[in-house]
């Protein structure tokens, strides 16, 4: 019993990871229109999860953590304050601007 129940959770871990992959590689109608934006947006996620898994792991104290996250969220809005000036779309030179933030925010995470 014990290995059949252990065979139906490693085919269900399979199953939900393969699914995972599959849906994270299709491309949705956003990210195509806004292919900037969307590069702006998954760093930004890539970071919060980085900034959680540091402080998780001890390398960051809760107060590092916080003002990481604080760093972050400011340039998600400005994102969002540079695409309701261009009709949903940032320009080459906003993201260009964004992308140096957050990789300031990168290498503070780093340290």
């Amino acid at each position: 019993m014990s290995v059949t129940k252990s065979l139906l959770t490693a085919a269900t871990a399979v199953t939900l990871v393969l699914g995972f992959a599959g849906s994270a590689s299709a491309e949705t109608a956003w990210e195509r229109n806004h292919p900037r934006r969307d590069e702006v947006v998954d760093r930004l996620q890539h970071q919060n999860h980085r900034i959680r898994e540091e402080r998780r792991e001890g390398e960051l104290t809760a107060g590092q953590a916080y003002w990481l996250h604080r760093e972050d969220r400011a340039i998600f809005r400005q994102e969002q304050f540079d695409a309701r000036l261009h009709h949903g779309h940032i320009t080459k030179r906003e993201q260009r601007r964004l992308n140096w933030e957050e990789n300031r925010v990168s290498h503070q995470i780093g340290r």
